[in-house]
């Protein structure tokens, strides 16, 4: 290809990108839940003919974007290409053929040039509700975790299922705002739709042939090359998690080969009796999420990229069978690039962040007025975030999402979804392990019901006995904790009551420090002091 072909291909590439990504920003300004208005907890791409992911968004998540990259090939198995039409939009929220758990939508849309299938456009969110238990570990079974929905047309020819609508509304507990967000995550597909054809009729293009091929051509031979320059064979590592009732230990072994990377789950756990349980296809996400940060972190996303890592399991608790409960398979599933990454440590001496919070300190809240009094029901789902290791050569980054990169909730935006008020919102002191350079900082949150309410909530939390890790001598990470404001201890997994006029406290996990404490600089540490990172007795 000529020089001049070269560069319009890249600009096509480029372009690519950014109908993705506002077809994304479509999503994130017609979402009714505020987990996806407010925290991003969405993915968005676009596919070839054959399924095969060509771009993602910037905005969403390794969990959604990862999987997703899988589930078009279920979808495209399930409903035959003479099915397919024009105004054509398929649904799933399966936990094994999507993102892992019901409370996912997955929505794919095919999009037609002149009559000719040239693309699929996919896109996926995270609804406040599915109906069962609501989102928490309790379930024995995903059958009692929520309606499931099979691959089916959510729309065809441009007409909705009104079946399907009416259904969902009857299931679950708010309806206005799961019928907006499928709504909303069709629109987002409609519009990918619209901007592609566009672009191929400004650009002459009568198929994305061409330019696939010229994507993942360019990006095999970088991630290669990247993955050539690795020292070769294997590692292992393992890591312990609270689990539901008992700990859970996870293992790993990273293999890096000329041709790519594998990592096998043997040695993890068995399956829970709990929601904890992860489907293999999470699993993939995250572990190729954490090797893509290691060797290739600046290549783009797509089906070329996500070919040079494969992903081995038996049946255990990061590869459950169905019908496992799924429901919070997140929580198990963001510890997974510390489990990869602690591995790929040993391998790598001196470029691996320390272990974080790592997963998500979800909270669902269940609200209603105390037995005969009025006021408003509601429920409120709300992301936290803990703080991330350490870095080589940098303290880690407090109250950040690191691995999904949602972002956290405002307050004020919480409080409009239900009668709650959320006193407090800070930094923790001394959460962040010691060393050279710092773990990033937990938060501490407060929350009660307005005068009249009381609420039940979801906890979904980990590392509350069992902290981040520091790395290379660093000191671990502070541990959570969850409580009432009169001192009673709360459970870190499942529903449990908060009565009227108490208020439940959740302390955040910190991240674990790197390097050894005594190499910390005065100036480093007496900046802590200044800011409130560390208080006097902690230096």
């Amino acid at each position: 290809m000529s020089d001049i072909g070269n560069i319009r291909m890249q600009v096509m590439w480029n372009r690519l990108v950014s109908v993705v990504e506002e077809q994304a920003l479509t999503l994130l300004r017609t979402a009714f839940s505020t987990s996806v208005r407010e925290s991003g907890d969405l993915s968005a791409g676009v596919f070839n003919p054959k399924g095969e992911m060509l771009a993602q968004a910037v905005t969403g998540t390794p969990g959604h974007v990862n999987t997703m990259a899988e589930a078009v090939a279920h979808f495209m198995a399930a409903i035959p290409r003479d099915d397919m039409f024009v105004g054509d939009t398929y649904v799933t929220n399966d936990p094994w053929l999507g993102t892992g758990h019901l409370h996912d939508i997955t929505m794919v849309s095919p999009s037609f040039l002149d009559g000719k299938l040239v693309a699929f456009f996919a896109c996926t969110a995270h609804v406040v509700d599915v109906g069962g238990r609501g989102f928490g570990a309790d379930g024995k079974s995903v059958y009692e975790e929520g309606i499931q929905i099979p691959i089916m047309k959510f729309a065809e020819k441009g007409v909705v299922n009104r079946d399907l609508v009416h259904l969902l509304r009857v299931n679950v507990r708010e309806p206005n705002q799961v019928v907006g967000d499928f709504y909303s995550l069709a629109a987002c597909n409609d519009v990918g739709r619209r901007r592609l054809t566009g672009m191929m009729r400004e650009a002459g293009l009568s198929s994305l042939d061409d330019l696939g091929t010229f994507i993942f051509s360019r990006t095999r031979e970088a991630m290669l090359e990247r993955i050539a320059s690795l020292p070769k064979g294997s590692w292992s590592n393992e890591l312990t998690t609270d689990g539901y009732d008992e700990p859970v230990k996870l293992a790993a072994t990273v293999s890096v080969g000329e041709g790519g990377l594998h990592v096998d789950f043997s040695g993890t756990d068995a399956m829970s009796r709990w929601g904890i349980n992860v489907p293999i296809i999470y699993s993939k996400a995250y572990a190729c999420y954490a090797l893509k940060c290691v060797v290739a972190p600046d290549i783009p996303n797509n089906a070329a990229s996500l070919a040079l890592f494969t992903v081995s399991s038996p049946t255990n608790i990061l590869n459950a069978a169905r019908p496992a409960p799924v429901s919070l398979r997140h929580v198990i599933g963001h510890l997974v690039p510390d489990l990869i990454l602690g591995a790929l440590a040993t391998a790598l001496p001196g470029r691996i962040l320390a272990e974080g919070a790592g997963a998500l300190w979800n909270i669902h809240l269940s609200v209603r007025p105390v037995a005969g009094a009025e006021g408003r029901r509601a429920e409120v789902l709300m992301f936290n975030s803990g703080g991330m290791g350490a870095r080589p050569g940098l303290d880690g980054l407090s109250a950040t999402a690191f691995p999904s990169g949602v972002h956290t909730m405002p307050i004020e935006a919480t409080e409009n979804t239900g009668p709650i008020v959320i006193w407090r919102k800070e930094l923790r002191p001394d959460s962040g392990g010691d060393g050279e350079f710092r773990g990033g900082l937990g938060q501490i949150i407060e929350i009660e019901a307005l005068a009249g309410h009381e609420f039940d909530f979801s906890a979904m939390f980990d590392r509350v006995r069992h902290p981040a890790r520091g790395r290379a001598g660093g000191v671990d990470g502070r541990a959570g904790v969850a409580r009432l404001d009169d001192g009673t201890p709360m459970r870190p997994k499942g529903w449990q009551h908060v009565p009227a006029g108490r208020r439940l406290v959740l302390e955040l996990p910190g991240g674990g420090g790197y390097g050894p404490p005594e190499r910390r600089s005065s100036e480093a540490r007496q900046l802590d002091l200044t800011r409130g990172y560390v208080s006097g007795s902690s230096t």
